[in-house]
């Protein structure tokens, strides 16, 4: 079993590669596994990516994606493929960019929301392409508080903060930001270095291994459109967002 290098992952700016070659390293009925690969697959609450391979035999469609240490990706029955085989991958770029506002605008909501209300803490999240949600506890919010933190996060994604990422210690984490807004509590033990994301000067900062755009003013302003209680003091927000005032296009180039 061969781990997989994920190509999307050296920094930020990598989330906007759309074309990578391969080689095939596991062959299954429906799936096979690659020595690297820019598909997302399912997990941290971000949904995977789609998109196409194209091998000896032609084009397959990749449906669905998963795994941790080793990915897989699911193109159907009769793919043909075998082990080492050369592949080449181009990923859906809509839904990856959907998800890349999606999952930018859920890191800067978490952080604003445990600035505003007292600490809340963000407990779950689940990132899709037209709509996404964050569970939030302990908070109960009415019309007012939601309309006081639309007001402010959309004031931030007007004021252009970039993002950044780097690579930390849980030390250097929770030297900088309280454990229970990081959620490190929830890291395996064998975990020791973190690929943390930064929203400017600290209005967020968050161990994630997800995809993201490299400056707020892609996200397009956030509007909550849903609350929904999950009981013990628990309650998740649903939110999408509109038109961004600057739109950066993909990567053509294959890596």
């Amino acid at each position: 079993m061969v781990n997989t290098q994920r190509l999307y992952l050296p920094n930020i700016e990598f989330a906007y590669e759309t074309s990578f070659h391969a080689q095939v390293t596991e062959v299954h009925e429906q799936t096979v596994a690659l020595d690297r690969t820019l598909f997302y697959p399912l997990g941290g609450g971000q949904a995977w990516d789609t998109g196409a391979l194209n091998g000896p035999n032609g084009d397959l469609r990749v449906t669905e994606v998963n795994g941790k240490d080793t990915i897989l990706h699911a193109v159907g029955e009769n793919h043909q493929l075998e082990v080492g085989d050369e592949v080449s991958g181009i990923i859906d770029w809509q839904r990856r960019y959907s998800h890349m506002r999606m999952h930018t605008a859920q890191h800067l909501v978490s952080g604003v929301v445990y600035e505003m209300f007292d600490g809340a803490r963000t407990v779950g999240n689940q990132i899709n392409s037209h709509q996404s949600r964050i569970d939030f506890n302990p908070i109960s919010f009415d019309e007012e508080m939601l309309h006081l933190l639309t007001l402010r996060v959309n004031s931030l994604i007007d004021e252009a903060h970039p993002l950044f990422d780097e690579e930390m210690s849980k030390q250097q984490v929770n030297a900088i930001m309280p454990e229970e807004r990081t959620n490190m509590s929830l890291l395996p033990s064998s975990v020791k270095t973190l690929r943390v994301v930064t929203i400017g000067e600290m209005l967020d900062l968050c161990p994630c291994a997800g995809t993201h755009v490299s400056n707020l003013n892609e996200l397009g302003h956030i509007s909550i459109i849903g609350k929904k209680s999950k009981g013990k003091g628990t309650q998740r927000l649903t939110y999408e967002l509109g038109t961004p005032n600057s739109i950066r296009s993909p990567r053509t180039r294959q890596i």
